[in-house]
């Protein structure tokens, strides 16, 4: 459920549902199992226009032959407003999203960022119970999407509309959220604050869609103090211990540790954190850092983000992360291995 005045963001590859989501909740579909309830109320035979709930779509659904003004009017529907009334919500939502001066223009005039302007205005002026966005930002190149989303962010703060968010761009998502939903498979996989389940993956599929992550299976030789093996080489993540029932000596792992927590060193000058041996295959400058790419033996490769002086390829390295930022999975279980301070 989504409290009063939440933001949460419903986030999840492509094809997982979460437009299946957004359409139930609209009522533009029926779910095959389940109810949807707005407000308290069960409202899964209630038709759309009587739910309270507007959508912005990932694609635009202007009206062409109206202004902008004019599509934010319609967006008021059949309400029995009297005009001076609708004139005053079609201004102040039109100053909401610093349209006001692009009242009498028509869609086409707009840039792409303005016309999502003008469908959040249309989308809020009626005052909606709950907004729903459906990747709003997708089509927009970088820029204007992370300007976008500041805007999403400010009028979700200024209106208190309760929303939710539909992405499958976990950056978006987690810089505006309040909440994350995370989704695969048509079923809802993890929920919880952005940063815990950034910082605390409970599942290898939520480590390895929030932020880039890096996965390598290794062999348990002992669960206090944990120490692992692949290969021939072992990695000792000393200073901690695996806690979950079930792994202990001989269990197999996924290990997931972030790009930005890893460090790649010349051999030799490794430090006291765990570290694995490789050879780079890759270095790409892309632009604000490198992104270095190490071959760690098995097919298995960690890449790593480095902000200047990177190695170069066939380079020989230690590739080194803090303790405290592996996250350990039971591969056959797929759930989190708890490590704790010894």
């Amino acid at each position: 459920g989504i409290e009063s005045g939440e933001l949460v963001a419903l986030v999840g590859p492509s094809g997982c549902g979460k437009t299946t989501v957004v359409q139930s909740v609209a009522g533009h579909v029926r779910p095959t199992a389940g109810r949807i309830a707005l407000r308290g109320e069960d409202v899964t035979d209630v038709p759309p226009e009587a739910r309270g709930v507007s959508v912005v779509f990932q694609r635009s659904t202007l009206y062409p032959h109206m202004t902008v003004g004019e599509n934010v009017a319609y967006g008021l529907g059949a309400q029995g407003i009297a005009p001076a009334r609708r004139e005053e919500l079609v201004a102040g939502h039109l100053e909401l999203v610093s349209l006001a001066d692009q009242r009498a223009a028509r869609p086409a005039e707009l840039s792409g960022g303005q016309r999502r302007r003008a469908e959040l205005a249309r989308a809020l002026a009626p005052s909606p119970d709950v907004l729903l966005l459906d990747e709003p930002l997708s089509a927009l190149d970088r820029t204007l999407r992370i300007q976008l989303r500041d805007e999403i962010a400010r009028i979700q703060r200024e209106t208190g509309v309760t929303t939710l968010f539909v992405t499958h761009d976990q950056e978006d998502a987690m810089a505006l959220a309040d909440r994350l939903v995370v989704m695969n498979g048509g079923r809802i996989v993890a929920s919880g604050r952005p940063r815990d389940l950034y910082e605390s993956p409970p599942t290898p599929f939520v480590a390895s869609f929030l932020g880039r992550a890096n996965a390598f299976d290794a062999t348990v030789l002992d669960a206090d103090p944990l120490t692992l093996r692949r290969g021939d080489g072992t990695v000792e993540v000393s200073g901690f211990k695996a806690d979950a029932p079930g792994v202990s000596e001989g269990s197999t792992v996924t290990c997931h540790v972030h790009p930005g927590d890893l460090s790649v060193r010349p051999i030799g000058t490794e430090t006291t954190d765990p570290s694995l041996r490789g050879t780079v295959t890759r270095v790409a400058d892309v632009g604000r850092r490198y992104d270095v790419t190490v071959g760690i033996g098995a097919g298995e490769e960690l890449v790593a983000e480095q902000v200047s002086s990177p190695p170069a390829v066939d380079d020989d390295v230690a590739v080194a992360f803090p303790a405290d930022r592996l996250h350990l999975f039971d591969r056959e279980a797929g759930r989190r291995v708890s490590l704790s301070a010894v």
